[in-house]
């Protein structure tokens, strides 16, 4: 009887029946960033807290960081729960990283109406020769063959996905041994999990889906900032927005508004480029435009430093974002470039031509603003004598000779806090 029991036990620590019916979902549904490898890594956490069946997570992604995929597939790897991949809704895809995610899972499942691949490393700056795309191919090559043979999928096709950016619908995807099956919603989904033996590291898994408990655990709202942070456009709006508002403080000290403002943008900025591949020439060519912008209004150049610091702006711009360390590139829209380049240019273009407009107006106070201003003479002037002008009284001296009382006067000379006046001809 000891042996029956002994051995029953034995049986129990090899197969493991998840007996309290609980699946996890996740929901990855934009780009893969820090954000999304993070959640999921909280997630897959959470369900080994739970003791779940099963950790489910619905996918819908273009592509995204080299480093966040490397970080989510070591998750799926050595977690003792199963991990379920489900590219849902109808209309989603696993593009790019998205590939290397679905494939490092337990379970590759697929929604009708929706494909998978096109996992090829690119460049759109032509940032890299043609020694470095081949490295970055290759590499990206030795690690989906690595995790399509831990999951004994097909790894001619993974790799062709990545050399050749090939991409195929579920069906296809079914029918070359790349996901484990169709399913067209989450009931669906866990019927077909139902009774699938699955090994995790040291043990062996059968799932008890069918009729689970469903508890969804949702993206946070530290993740959904910094995910929306991980945007390569907030990124620079924000980074624009902290250069401008310590500049206008530096200006005009004492503005306060300006610079604070500009300091939590600016630290915003470096927390969301910490997230980011950042071409830092890109960035000295950012500064460099600001700079060139600013001398503007102090050297006169004829608009050529404006002309210089467009085109550094726009530069530095387009090259912010490296895209060596991507799988999909990813980069600032010109959508938001232009707008805030031109915007930029308009506006130092409107403070040079309003500090040339100043230059060249009349002074209207001190000494040199009473000249020529018109006046009447207070007294009799012969020749000197006292005369009204803006409301004040000075002494004054014709130069026309004597001037009788309430005459009109021009303001012709000042010296020595006296005027020197001529008759108005225009006056009285």
């Amino acid at each position: 009887m000891k042996k029956l029991i002994v051995f029953f036990l034995l049986i129990l620590s090899q197969h493991s029946f998840a007996g309290n019916g609980v699946v996890l979902f996740l929901k990855i549904d934009g780009s893969i960033n820090p954000a999304s490898s993070d959640y999921i890594h909280e997630g897959i956490k959470r369900a080994e807290e739970k003791n779940a069946d099963c950790v489910v997570v619905e996918l819908n992604t273009p592509g995204g960081l080299l480093k966040s995929t490397r970080l989510i597939v070591t998750d799926f790897l050595t977690s003792t729960v199963p991990v379920v991949v489900y590219v849902s809704p109808s209309g989603s895809q696993s593009a790019s990283a998205g590939v290397f995610i679905t494939l490092a899972a337990h379970v590759a499942v697929m929604a009708p109406g929706t494909n998978i691949g096109a996992a090829h490393p690119v460049n759109m700056q032509g940032g890299m020769d043609s020694t470095m795309t081949e490295k970055v191919t290759n590499d990206a090559a030795a690690f989906i063959r690595t995790i399509s043979e831990k999951r004994h999928r097909n790894i001619l096709w993974a790799e062709e996905a990545v050399r050749k950016s090939l991409s195929i619908t579920e069906t296809e995807a079914l029918k070359k041994n790349v996901i484990d099956f169709i399913a067209k919603n989450r009931a669906a989904l866990l019927d077909s999990l139902d009774g699938r033996t699955i090994s995790t590291g040291d043990r062996t898994v059968a799932l008890a889906t069918k009729g689970a408990a469903i508890e969804t655990w949702e993206m946070g709202w530290q993740y959904k900032i910094l995910d929306t942070l991980s945007d390569p456009n907030i990124s620079y709006i924000f980074m624009m927005i902290g250069l401008y508002g310590l500049l206008f403080e530096l200006y005009n000290p004492g503005a306060v508004f300006p610079g604070v403002a500009g300091a939590i943008s600016l630290l915003i900025a470096l927390y969301s480029m910490h997230t980011l591949s950042i071409n830092y020439s890109g960035v000295a060519l950012i500064v460099l435009g600001i700079i060139l912008f600013l001398l503007e209004l102090k050297i006169t150049s004829y608009g050529l430093l404006t002309v210089g610091g467009s085109i550094s702006l726009f530069l530095g711009s387009i090259m912010l974002i490296n895209t060596d360390a991507w799988f999909e590139f990813q980069d600032i829209s010109l959508n938001v470039i232009l707008p805030t380049v031109l915007l930029t240019a308009a506006f130092f273009v409107f403070a040079i031509g309003a500090g040339l407009r100043a230059q060249r107006r009349k002074p209207a106070t001190g000494a040199e603003g009473i000249l020529g201003e018109h006046g009447v003479a207070f007294t009799k002037l012969n020749p000197s004598g006292q005369v009204k002008v803006h409301g004040e009284l000075w002494n004054a001296e014709s130069l026309d000779g004597p001037l009788p009382k309430d005459s009109g006067i021009v303001v012709a000379e000042i010296r020595d806090l006296s005027l020197k006046v001529k008759k108005d001809v225009k006056g009285k």
